[in-house]
């Protein structure tokens, strides 16, 4: 028997679903997260919904997939995990993963980007996978050379941290795993 794409025997990615907009509220709007991501203003429990209402989860025309992380068990959102900047001519795609506080050091990440992997290469035929990582953000970097990504260029002053700016690691992973399997 072949394993589910898209989940294992603790989490499941899944579809936005309209019940994920209370969800998305907190950590679109945890301000301590913003320096990881591109977020500048909070965002409104309307704008969320709106958002999942008309979201395009056609991976080849949006150029990216929001996919929620939940527990396999409850049904849980306890996270998101993003494949964006799709390129499918080149066959690569940046991955991100967000996982709430409360359940941090579980694991989740890794099995996240597991499943985002096997997604990734198994369906989409992608060839690599790739993400850009600020040199301060230890717990990310680790999380991703856990995972097998190798750091593979340094941009130098990439992100900005108040009024300096900190580098940034480009990790990425090729689809040369022959372990992975549907």
């Amino acid at each position: 028997m072949t394993a589910p794409l898209l989940s294992d025997d603790l989490i499941t990615l899944r579809a936005l679903e309209p019940a994920d907009a209370d969800s998305l509220y907190l950590w679109e709007n945890d301000t301590r997260l913003w320096n990881v991501g591109c977020a500048n203003a909070p965002f409104s429990r309307r704008q969320l919904e709106d958002y999942i209402a008309g979201y395009d989860a056609d991976i080849y025309s949006a150029r990216q997939l929001r996919l929620v992380i939940a527990e396999k068990n409850t049904g849980r959102a306890i996270g998101t995990a993003d494949i964006y900047d799709f390129d499918p001519v080149n066959q690569r795609a940046g991955i991100g993963v967000l996982v709430e506080e409360s359940q941090r050091g579980r694991g989740i990440g890794g099995r996240a980007i597991r499943l985002l992997e096997r997604y990734s290469f198994l369906r989409l035929g992608l060839h690599q996978l790739w993400a850009v990582v600020p040199a301060d953000n230890a717990p990310s970097r680790r999380l991703f050379t856990q995972a097998g990504y190798k750091i593979t260029g340094c941009a130098r002053s990439w992100v900005r941290r108040g009024h300096s700016f900190v580098d940034a690691y480009l990790y990425q992973r090729l689809n040369i795993d022959e372990n992975l399997s549907i």
